[in-house]
């Protein structure tokens, strides 16, 4: 008889093998962290509120960036940028210097320039609406002789009446511009006003000039009738030309000394168009800094989505122990609330892009600006809510894992 001490070695009962955790497929993955998502509605909305608030300033501001920058890239385009602008500076000795009498027809002998124009201003002579008007109430107007070629060389137009020509400009007309018309309460041509205590009559209007704002606010009136009734003495204030476009630096270098060969130092030349561009430069400002707001606001959403996890493990502890117990390993219960968080995360940047989207496109059209979509910004937002909630969600759900079945079960 074979007794239990007799038996062998090789027949004693061998210990069962602990069961393979099965793999987790992605969509298996996935259609656990909706449910657990969707399980607490009212808590997933608010914790991916703030990654849709953050996300959503990011993309707005990147957005409305972008479309004022296209539209003021296309004002560049269309009015150019090799408009140079010729005044008088000052003299070594800080006393205001005066431009030479023929000096736009010099800067016109320029090989590489193309047009040339000019104003001179006419000092100590006010425009009012009438002659009872009080002399204290200028508006900041001021009167300019222009030459004829004015409106071709700077890019303006004229929004109602007519500019100077060669008769008008013997006779007191005056060409207004868009701010002074307003001043005065003019809206079309034909209306007087007192000019140097003399009636004008208004002959145009124009529109606003982008490249040379100074013209907004001028009464604009002929050469030869401010020399005979205004005591303009002729000599220009001002000079503008257009130069082909790969020569305006060049001829930005020679335009002093021919305008004042003994004194280049006393000219000042300035391009109008670097006013647009340093307005492109402090857009560009103002949007890093809004994008630092709604990275501020980004980084407050995910400490709220890491908050909503902390209490979902700690509420869902039977069910982490259950499924621990069912043979889910602990790669199994971090894959799962790592990707219930990158899915809370990752809708609310969802719905941050389609806001600041929507945002951005109704303040380019009631701007009157091109709709431009950010892609780098909605590609932006989203990694961005994605990675927020993976870096939330990394801690709870390592505590998850970490969760033995018979702690988990006992403290549930």
């Amino acid at each position: 008889m074979t007794t239990l001490i007799d038996r062998p070695a090789s027949a004693a009962p061998q210990p069962r093998p602990l069961p393979k955790s099965a793999r987790v497929g992605l969509a298996d993955l996935i259609r656990a962290g909706l449910a657990g998502v969707v399980g607490r509605p009212t808590r997933a909305v608010l914790s991916a509120l703030g990654i849709a608030i953050g996300v959503a300033a990011m993309v707005a501001v990147l957005g409305i960036s972008a479309a004022s920058q296209a539209e003021l890239k296309a004002q560049l385009d269309k009015l150019g940028t090799n408009l140079l602008q010729v005044s008088a500076g000052k003299s070594f000795f800080g006393n205001e210097t005066r431009l030479p009498k023929e000096v736009v027809e010099m800067v016109a002998r320029i090989g590489s320039v193309r047009q040339a124009s000019g104003t001179g201003a006419v000092p100590n002579v006010n425009v009012f609406r009438t002659d009872l008007s009080d002399a204290r109430e200028t508006g900041g107007i001021s009167v300019l002789a222009a030459k004829l070629n004015l409106p071709e060389t700077v890019g303006a137009s004229v929004r109602s009446g007519t500019w100077l020509n060669g008769a008008i400009a013997k006779y007191p007309g005056v060409v207004l511009g868009h701010k002074a018309a307003e001043h005065l309460g003019i809206d079309k041509p034909g209306a007087q006003v007192w000019l140097g205590a003399q009636w004008f009559t208004v002959v145009g209007i124009l529109d606003p000039v982008q490249l040379v704002p100074e013209l907004d606010r001028a009464a604009l009136v002929g050469w030869e009738v401010a020399e005979q009734k205004l005591r303009f003495d002729g000599h220009p204030s001002t000079v503008y030309e257009r130069s082909d476009d790969d020569s305006v630096e060049q001829v930005r270098e020679v335009l002093p000394g021919t305008v004042n060969p003994q004194s280049p130092n006393e000219v000042s030349v300035s391009r109008p168009s670097d006013a647009l561009q340093a307005q492109i430069t402090a857009q560009n400002t103002f949007a890093t800094m809004f994008l630092g707001l709604g990275a501020v606001a980004l980084l407050v959403g995910g400490v709220g989505v890491a908050n909503t996890m902390v209490v979902s493990v700690l509420e869902r502890r039977s069910e982490i122990g259950l499924r621990r117990a069912l043979g889910a390993g602990r790669r199994q219960i971090r894959a799962q609330f790592l990707t219930e968080a990158v899915l809370l995360s990752g809708l609310g940047g969802l719905f941050g892009v389609l806001l600041g989207l929507g945002i951005s496109i109704v303040w380019s059209v009631n701007s009157g600006w091109p709709i431009t979509v950010p892609v780098v910004a909605i590609g932006a937002g989203v990694g961005a809510s994605v990675l927020i909630g993976s870096l939330a969600g990394w801690f709870p759900a390592g505590k998850a894992a970490k969760l033995s079945p018979t702690e988990a079960l006992a403290t549930a």
